[in-house]
């Protein structure tokens, strides 16, 4: 691995540049980079300076995605939340599904993204 040092006064520092992934990071990736951030200030510094930060976070983010919807399917199976429900009276069906994305949200955040 080849290296190069600018020079700054009396002192050399390595020039080090972080690759630019491009990958996808949605709201469950920035919440847990905020986390990792303010709470775990050494593991992000890890990741950061590695390089595996943007994998990380984009990782997090896909599977709480696929968890909210997994645990929303359900949670709607479980009470009876059916598409007959939606045909008949809307507003209801939204409430409920509403209440269903607040709980499986708050579950995959205290698992995945607060840990």
């Amino acid at each position: 691995m080849d290296l190069t040092y600018t020079r700054n006064g009396d002192n050399l520092f390595p020039a080090l540049y972080l690759e630019d992934a491009n990958l996808p990071i949605g709201k469950y990736g920035l919440l847990r980079k905020r986390y990792l951030k303010e709470h775990k200030r050494g593991w992000y510094s890890s990741l950061l300076l590695t390089g595996k930060l943007d994998a990380h976070l984009a990782e997090i983010d896909q599977t709480c995605t696929e968890r909210i919807e997994l645990i929303m399917n359900q949670l709607a199976r479980r009470e009876g939340i059916t598409e007959a429900l939606k045909a008949t009276d809307q507003m209801e069906w939204v409430r409920r599904m509403n209440c269903i994305q607040a709980r499986a949200e708050e579950i995959v955040l205290s698992e995945l993204v607060y840990c």
